[in-house]
């Protein structure tokens, strides 16, 4: 009872800043960040925070979570795919939202842990322990495509396998300072469009 009147708080809190999309809401709700936190951080899994979850990486923000994923648009039989598993936090809200989940993690102890969060949990998805800026072709083309890391610029190859119409979302810039930035995937074109200011843990892989 204490963790759902937590994520209750926590979405008024969101609807307040602005987050408007009634499915990515509801998934928020329903994902029980407490249990995607290291233990004795339990009490803070619902403060609008970044948290530290090891190997040098965090759990984004969940107003972070949430501008990302309402910006995918994503609908229900989607398939994403989702650079950086971090904590499995993030691939768990899209598994809410009805998407076919491809998540990669360079990270081995890291992608096991997020691994067994989300298999106890019963969220069906696909994890891929490797370089995340290559992407994961063999499932390509993608509805969206989520960056849950910095870079300074875009890997080409994501965009090769983003769908037209695709949506792809990726915080860009220098280490100090991100701009969240969507891309648009047209026939001919691509819309890029900056958004917010954040600062995310970079993007790390060879290519």
């Amino acid at each position: 009872m204490y963790f759902e009147k937590q994520r209750l708080r926590l979405i008024e809190y969101l609807e307040q800043k602005g987050i408007c999309d009634k499915g990515v809401l509801h998934a928020i709700k329903n994902v029980p960040r407490h249990a995607f936190v290291p233990a004795g951080l339990e009490s803070q899994a619902y403060h609008d925070k970044a948290l530290p979850i090891g190997f040098g990486q965090t759990i984004s923000h969940p107003y972070t979570v949430a501008k990302m994923t309402e910006a995918l648009q994503v609908k229900r039989g989607d398939k994403v795919l989702e650079i950086g598993t971090g904590s499995g936090y993030q691939c768990a809200v899209l598994c809410e939202l009805g998407a076919h989940v491809y998540t990669i993690e360079i990270e081995k102890n890291l992608a096991l842990k997020a691994q067994e969060k989300l298999t106890r949990l019963k969220y069906r998805f696909a994890l891929r322990i490797g370089d995340g800026k290559v992407g994961w072709p063999e499932y390509a083309p993608y509805d969206a495509i989520i960056v849950t890391a910095a870079a300074s610029v875009l890997p080409e190859k994501l965009l090769e396998q983003l769908k037209i119409d695709g949506r792809l979302i990726i915080p860009q810039g220098s280490h100090q300072k991100q701009l969240l930035t969507l891309y648009v995937k047209k026939v001919n074109i691509i819309e890029r469009y900056q958004m917010d200011e954040y600062k995310f843990v970079p993007l790390t892989g060879k290519v």
